[in-house]
């Protein structure tokens, strides 16, 4: 948000065509290292003091893991504001509709919640605001436009002080691929790959869909969304299919950092936050379990891994707890220990979507107070930044949250 970044203007070093500054913790004073500059559309690090010398820029972005971001038009010490997102999911449709934004509103005033993610591009490939995409309107994806004027939308919730999210779903796709179909995940007998809800996927493989991805990604980022999310970032799970290349790990994970990669680098000149959704088992595994997620690969091209750290998704458990809904708190804090031993980062580049709904594959539970803060507890303990809750039908409660 914009207004947490301090500058010292008396303090600001310029030599010739370059800007200096001091990146620092508000509440501490302390150097932030590695902190992200932002300047004339490339990313630049803080040293471990803190200090970064860049070309000028008439504006230029600063962010780091587990703080705000900011813009700015002049270097010298600048106090960046820890913060850890607590978030609630809401569908388009949730985040348009007055009762239910209503209900999320009132947990925001009232709960630790401070910040929502929010449907932009929908599961079945739609485009939730009015986008100037070409290919987007080609292909039929603004049949519904629920925001009408998304800047405002996101810019009204900046007000409220609250930490806005993008989700991106990006290669579950069917409206793209009914336009496109020679780019659609294939099954071995050649015909089209459909999901268990009937959806298309693009093949991650496929370069040619990856602009259309994020060129609506960066659309949102220039609405002002504080951080772009990508979901179903991945190849489908599923047995019995095949891509433009060879279906092997090798491939498919080169498939996936790829596309990170390319969407960091086109989306670097609006300083936003990027996270990527993962499953909840890759961080167990060494290899990609046949979708090309893997944390080791993945990790360099986004601020934040978020895996879906839901009990009810872990069908076989974990090692020592068979039952996971009886085990909430080590679903979570084990598998994100797992996943930080993978990735060789900090605690930090990690926000686990936690679950909020009724358990579907064991005893049936509903996740009220005490599962909920279970999860959140394993996450805090570990030292995320912070957590999402997801409920599909985006209807949340007080229950467990300070």
């Amino acid at each position: 948000m914009r207004a947490l970044l301090v500058l010292a203007a008396s303090a600001t070093l310029s030599w010739g065509a370059f800007i200096s500054g001091t990146v620092l913790d508000k509440t501490t004073s302390k150097p932030i290292a590695n902190a992200i500059i932002i300047s004339q559309n490339k990313e630049y690090r803080s040293d471990c003091n803190g200090l970064f010398k860049v070309p000028s820029s008439p504006i230029i972005g600063v962010r780091a893991v587990g703080y705000e971001r900011k813009f700015y038009k002049s270097g010298g010490k600048m106090y960046l504001k820890p913060f850890n997102p607590k978030a609630l999911y809401l569908s388009s449709f949730g985040a348009t509709s007055s009762k239910i934004m209503g209900n999320a509103k009132h947990l925001l005033e009232t709960t630790e919640i401070n910040a929502l993610v929010i449907d932009m591009k929908m599961d079945r490939g739609q485009i939730a605001f009015k986008t100037t995409n070409p290919t987007a309107n080609a292909i039929g994806a603004q049949e519904i436009v629920l925001f009408k004027d998304v800047k405002k939308f996101v810019a009204d919730l900046h007000k409220e002080g609250i930490y806005v999210i993008a989700r991106i779903v990006s290669f579950k796709d069917t409206p793209y691929v009914t336009a496109h179909p020679e780019m659609g995940v294939r099954t071995n007998d050649g015909g089209l790959f459909k999901d268990k809800e009937g959806l298309y996927w693009i093949d991650p493989s496929r370069k040619e869909p990856r602009n259309y991805i994020i060129g609506i990604a960066a659309e949102a980022a220039a609405a002002g969304f504080d951080e772009i999310q990508f979901d179903y970032v991945r190849f489908p799970d599923r047995k019995g299919v095949k891509f433009s290349v060879e279906n092997t790990q090798a491939e498919r994970v080169k498939a996936i950092a790829g596309f990170l990669e390319e969407a960091r680098e086109k989306l670097t000149p609006y300083n936003v936050f990027i996270s990527a959704d993962i499953f909840g088992y890759v961080s167990w595994h060494n290899a990609d379990i046949e979708i090309g997620q893997r944390v080791d690969a993945l990790s360099p091209y986004v601020d934040y891994l978020s895996p879906m750290l839901y009990p009810s998704g872990f069908n076989a458990g974990i090692p020592g707890y068979p039952d996971p809904v009886k085990a909430n708190y080590e679903i979570v804090k084990l598998s994100l220990d797992k996943a930080l031993e993978k990735s060789g980062t900090s605690p930090l580049a990690y926000r686990p979507w936690l679950q909020a709904f009724r358990d579907y594959a064991f005893d049936r539970r509903v996740y009220g107070a005490k599962e909920i803060r279970e999860q959140i507890a394993a996450s805090e303990a570990f030292g995320s930044c912070g957590w999402i809750l997801w409920n599909p039908r985006n209807v949340y409660s007080s229950e467990g949250l300070k």
